[in-house]
């Protein structure tokens, strides 16, 4: 397998399915050997089986990103078992407590609060000063951190998902600015609606797809692909002089005025 990171080590977290296993499949089918790391290390396993059944090579590691030792251990066990490391994609996010528990900011729980930000931001930043180390000793590298366009603009809801990834785009342009003298560049990714396999049902029976895909400039809603590719790019030699960046993927549903979509329908029934 030949590809644009070729001969590369990627980390890549929250792997074992969704967003993080088309992401670690991107990359070993560019070239790079992968350790898929997520909480989950049955499906960890599962997403290294995928990737070796295409001929790429890819290790297993389980993490919990609300552990420092955990988190530690994995960037550590990469660089042994796979010789180095070149590219961080910090890719997991509590999206259990997200989706449950994350309420306006009236009624969110301190508790709650505490735990998103623990394995979200927490969890990213040391991953990113565990990591760090290492792509400095290979001359430089790429770190790709997984953000959100609720970062980027109000919701009901999800606040203090949204505070995360508002602070991950900081840390971002912090990691970006202190170490890019050293080769190290690092930018975020931010991603509108993505229908995985295990949402795509609930998306479509809910209407949530449907509400959402009227404020998209695209005819259809994002995939685990699209983000992928973004993240390939990026953490390629093609994007040597990109850093620093919250790049959205997104469909175009943050590139307009907030009236685009009823303006679309009203030209559609007349």
């Amino acid at each position: 397998m030949t590809g644009r990171v070729q001969g590369k080590v990627a980390l890549v977290t929250g792997a074992g399915g969704g967003i993080g296993a088309a992401c670690a499949l991107a990359l070993a089918r560019e070239g790079a050997a992968v350790a898929v790391a997520d909480i989950d290390l049955g499906a960890a396993e599962r997403q290294v089986a995928a990737i070796e059944a295409q001929g790429g090579h890819a290790i297993a590691l389980q993490v919990d990103l609300g552990d420092e030792a955990s988190v530690l251990a994995m960037v550590e066990a990469t660089a042994s078992r796979l010789g180095g490391l070149d590219i961080l994609h910090n890719n997991a996010a509590d999206t259990r407590l997200s989706s449950t528990c994350d309420r306006p900011v009236a009624t969110v729980h301190t508790e709650v609060w505490d735990a998103i930000l623990r394995t979200n931001l927490r969890g990213t930043m040391i991953a990113c000063r565990a990591a760090i180390p290492h792509l400095r000793r290979r001359g430089g590298g790429a770190i790709v951190n997984t953000s959100s366009n609720a970062a980027l603009a109000g919701a009901l809801s999800h606040s203090a998902y949204s505070a995360s990834k508002a602070a991950i785009n900081s840390l971002t342009q912090s990691v970006a600015t202190q170490h890019g003298k050293e080769g190290i560049r690092c930018n975020a990714i931010s991603p509108g609606l993505i229908v995985t396999p295990s949402t795509k049902d609930s998306y479509a029976a809910s209407g949530v797809g449907e509400i959402m895909l009227r404020h998209h400039l695209t005819p259809r809603l994002g995939r685990p692909e699209d983000i992928a590719a973004a993240v390939v790019f990026l953490a390629s030699d093609e994007a040597a002089f990109i850093t620093g960046q919250i790049i959205c993927v997104d469909g175009g549903s943050l590139a307009h005025q907030p009236y685009v979509a009823d303006f679309i329908d009203r030209e559609a029934a007349s």
